[in-house]
């Protein structure tokens, strides 16, 4: 996937600056794709070069004007398309798993701080998602939300960031403890 298609993906919903955008990023799309700030308005530039959106500038008093984009036609049959190809397996590239792939051969105290430290990373998402997934449901349990309510793509996505961030940090967390307690039992049969 480009990042072309997640932030057209993003502007289904209306029309945005390039600032409300890396919010809507930061919140809803950051579980499924990450982005920094300058690679969304270096994207907006291209998208609007290729008539996948249109911009226009919006005038402010009292601060800078700003440019508010919004899905084309022709961004939608992008997504459309996008939408119709065959979807790529997940592929994860974690620079901590790797630490405890290796964990064997090093010193596992850094490995244990920076397991807990990604745990109450995902303790902290959990909790935007979970905040996120109420708003949109509004008043409705989500059964009825899931049934009638909408637009239900970014709850269901959210939903996978959500259920991503619980099983990660629960992953941290046990492989913590797990090398903690390694660690314990060899120092216990050090001292034998």
């Amino acid at each position: 996937m480009a990042l072309r298609h997640a932030v057209l993906a993003a502007l289904l919903d209306g029309e945005y600056s390039g600032y409300q955008l890396t919010k809507i990023f930061d919140i809803g799309v950051s579980n499924f794709w990450y982005a920094a700030p300058q690679q969304l308005y270096a994207e907006l530039t291209k998208l609007e070069a290729d008539g996948l959106v249109t911009g226009r500038e919006v005038v402010q008093r009292g601060r800078p004007n700003k440019r508010v984009f919004k899905v084309t036609e022709a961004g939608l049959a992008e997504l459309a398309a996008f939408a119709e190809a065959p979807a790529r397996p997940l592929v994860l590239r974690d620079d901590l798993a790797v630490k405890v792939h290796a964990v064997d051969l090093l010193d596992a105290g850094p490995v244990i701080e920076q397991l807990h430290e990604r745990a109450r990373q995902e303790e902290a998402k959990l909790e935007i998602f979970e905040r996120t997934l109420a708003g949109l449901r509004g008043d409705l349990d989500e059964e009825t939300f899931l049934r009638d309510g909408g637009p239900v793509g970014p709850y269901l996505s959210c939903q996978a960031g959500c259920r991503l961030a619980r099983e990660t940090r629960d992953w941290c967390l046990r492989t913590a403890r797990t090398l903690e307690a390694r660690a314990r039992a060899h120092i216990g049969k050090e001292t034998s």
